[in-house]
């Protein structure tokens, strides 16, 4: 037997054979490449992050290799999580994240405000937990893009051992290598200095405190300027601006700015510690009433106190003709732009004439555009009546009225409409101003457009009509007015690109209400997305309790599988709610049905550590000893996963300790020694697991604990009548695995009488 196999789930080094030969690229940089992969025994999706030839070629990849292989032993919620090295690919596996970087959504997405706040949170738990080790983890590559999201949209940090602070290292060279990954905007002042004065933990700090100016503003900092431009800004003290944070935030958001700019602090001894920034930012997503961990209550169910929809909404970039953009000095005076940005709006009435009319600036921007822009009635109507084209477009394809919309100038809306505007007309994605006010809930827009003949079934390039936007959002009024106006021959039912309709959106999204609408508008509850997707599936997923009992009030079939087999119930037991795990049984759900892997939902909640579940699921009638693929067991999974709780909650449900996977004979005892789990062993112990149990190799759980050095598990092994004396495949006894390995105090142990 090899003694330096990784085993699955443990840090390895894959090959190249061990993926399926499907590689899709991700994304590419200066220095690599990464892959979305499949992962061929597990079916699971993996990310490949593979290095360039100048990296793999030099010393740098084995450097990368010794590290990735200490910081893999890390394991935190908010923290990726790293499988292990493909040596052949010169790349490192890592965990997938399926809804990519912080930095592509940010501009992609209009995020909500309680969600912005909850990922500022995750992301300072995730540093503080680096923080937290002895010595310190610094990150000093701290950034939107090394930020990742997973379905639920959730932060979990990566790259965090990209750049490292060598004894010795110049600052000159620092420099370089921080400049050359594009991270000139979150490198503190005292960085550019010839301080020989190593990078310490407020250097992540400061990063932290330009992320968290992102995600409020979902704007680059210092977007434009140069490389040498930021440095002498920063170091004069200028930091990113205040007032590209929008208005009507909630007031909780001053303490956050509060917050933002104490991380930001030119003196890094003035910047907090990131355990001060996780509890301020607990208390401020408790006061908005931000759900965190789930809590179940004394019956079971998911307390569920937020009304705050989680949704984030397709964001066009759309960049309005802002005063920002005009002159502003006094050799301008005269410029008509210039009296618009003071807002002379008389003197520019008197000051336009017939040859402004069409007048054209940056982007594309029109004199309209401008004057729309200003919110100004009059001025709008002049300019009209200059012979002003009402229907110009700017560079991406936005009218004065889609403007007039966004800014909710319902005056300037009704103008327009009036001078012959197109009500239709989309910008360059097909999003009309009715999406857009769909999307903001402009209950008042939507009326003044479908007045004047806008479509309420518009379809904009994904397929999404305005009430997909309205029902994700979770805007109740505009939800009842485009239902009111869909054409006779449109269903409910209309699916986007991706197949989802407003039933499968509002279900997602926790919209308790338009769920209910939709179905008195006889919306189909069995209707699937193109995964196979119910609307129950989504609900489920999300722990929406009151809408699944809803659907399933409404017919909706509780045994549906969707294109991984995965019914409702599997869901719900995989993200750990235990409430709606009892709901889907009690209403006729299989708590033996299997997923294309063979995994049933004891499985699925054993391997993700969800004890309630556990608890609930064999209290419902779920089977311990269900074997999925490869014929592992819950139990088998709880020990991979190292889930001393539901290890001890399957073993008192009757789990067997003694079962063996069907490839290699291993029994749980063998993979929690494996895992170094001592409190699983005890547990497995206590129940009578067979402590001399082989595998195919003939290894027997000494032998793994003297291979990895647990010296608490060999000592609980022989004190339960462990066979010191038995050999594996290779002859070896554990004595020997422990010679060989090195691990001199197992050593000592078994050499003792």
């Amino acid at each position: 037997m090899n003694y330096n196999q990784g085993f699955l789930g443990q840090f390895r080094d894959f090959k190249k054979d061990d993926f399926e030969v499907d590689w899709i690229k991700l994304s590419e940089g200066r220095f690599g490449q990464v892959y979305q992969v499949k992962l061929k025994v597990w079916q699971e999706k993996c990310a490949l992050k593979t290095f360039s030839a100048t990296l793999a070629s030099n010393n740098s990849y084995g450097k990368i290799a010794d590290e990735v292989s200490n910081i893999a032993k890390l394991k935190f919620r908010y923290i990726l999580s790293i499988y292990g090295l493909c040596s052949e690919a010169s790349a490192v596996v890592m965990e997938h994240m399926s809804n990519g970087s912080l930095n592509n959504l940010l501009t992609s997405h209009t995020f909500m405000w309680p969600k912005k706040f909850q990922m500022i949170h995750e992301v300072s738990m995730g540093m503080d937990f680096l923080h937290s080790m002895k010595p310190p983890l610094l990150h000093l590559n701290l950034k939107t893009s090394n930020i990742l999201l997973d379905d639920h949209l959730h932060a979990k940090i990566s790259d965090f051992s990209a750049i490292q602070w060598e004894e010795g290292m110049s600052k000159a060279v620092f420099m370089e290598d921080l400049t050359a990954r594009g991270n000139i905007s979150y490198i503190p002042p005292e960085t550019f200095t010839q301080d020989p004065v190593p990078p310490g933990t407020a250097f992540d700090v400061y990063s932290f405190g330009i992320v968290m100016w992102e995600i409020l503003t979902q704007q680059k900092p210092y977007a434009g300027c140069s490389v040498t431009t930021v440095l002498l800004q920063v170091s004069k003290g200028k930091r990113p601006n205040l007032e590209s944070i929008p208005d009507g935030r909630p007031q909780e958001c001053d303490q956050l700015i509060s917050i933002m700019k104490q991380c930001w602090e030119k003196d890094p001894w003035k910047r907090p510690e990131f355990s001060d920034t996780v509890k301020k930012t607990e208390a401020l997503n408790g006061a908005l009433k931000i759900p965190g961990p789930i809590h179940y209550g004394k019956n079971g169910d998911m307390e569920q106190k937020s009304n705050y929809s989680w949704q984030v909404s397709t964001n066009h970039e759309i960049t309005l003709p802002e005063m920002s953009d005009l002159p502003s000095d006094e050799q301008h005076s005269n410029s008509i732009l210039f009296l618009l940005s003071k807002k002379d709006f008389s003197s520019f009435r008197q000051t336009v004439k017939q040859e402004h009319a069409d007048a054209q600036f940056a982007g594309q921007k029109s004199l309209l555009h401008y004057t729309v822009a200003s919110g100004d009635l009059e001025s709008v109507k002049h300019v009209l009546s200059l012979g002003a084209e009402v229907n110009c477009t700017m560079a991406r394809g936005y009218t004065p009225l889609i403007i007039a919309v966004l800014q909710r100038f319902y005056d300037i809306i009704t103008l327009l409409l009036e001078h012959g505007a197109d009500e239709v007309e989309g910008d360059e994605d097909q999003w009309t101003p009715l999406h857009f006010a769909a999307q903001n809930g402009d209950d008042r827009s939507i009326r003044l457009l479908l007045d004047k003949g806008a479509s309420a079934d518009a379809r904009e390039k994904a397929g999404w009509l305005p009430l997909h936007l309205a029902c994700q959002n979770g805007h109740e009024t505009v939800v009842r007015l485009l239902l009111s106006r869909l054409l006779k021959e449109a269903t409910v039912d209309q699916e986007e690109e991706q197949g989802k309709t407003p039933l499968h959106l509002a279900s997602s999204y926790g919209n308790l209400n338009i769920v209910k609408l939709l179905l008195a508008h006889k919306a189909n509850p069995n209707a699937t997305d193109s995964s196979l997707s119910t609307a129950l599936h989504f609900s489920a997923e999300q722990g929406h309790n009151r809408i699944v009992r809803q659907l399933l009030k409404s017919g909706a079939n509780v045994d549906s599988a969707d294109s991984r087999g995965h019914t409702p119930l599997h869901l719900a037991a995989l993200n750990g709610h235990a409430g709606i795990c009892r709901q889907l049984i009690t209403s006729g759900a299989n708590p033996e049905s299997k997923t294309l892997q063979e995994w049933t939902p004891m499985h699925l909640a054993a391997q993700r550590g969800h004890e309630a579940v556990v608890v609930q699921l064999e209290s419902l009638g779920a089977l311990v000893n269900s074997k999925g693929q490869s014929g592992w067991t819950p139990l088998h999974l709880a020990c991979k996963q190292s889930q001393p709780e539901v290890v001890a909650k399957l073993l008192s449900a009757k789990a067997n300790p003694n079962v063996k996977e069907d490839n290699e004979g291993w029994t749980p005892l063998h993979i929690a020694c494996k895992k170094l789990c001592f409190p699983c062993v005890l547990h497995l112990v206590l129940y009578k697991a067979d402590v001399n149990a082989v595998n195919s190799e003939k290894a027997t759980s000494l032998h793994l604990a003297a291979q990895h050095g647990c010296v608490p598990t060999i000592k609980v092994l022989l004190l339960n009548g462990a066979d010191r004396t038995l050999r594996d495949a290779s002859g070896s006894t554990a004595l020997d695995v422990a010679w060989l390995c090195k691990k001199w105090e197992i050593v000592e142990l078994l050499q003792k009488n």
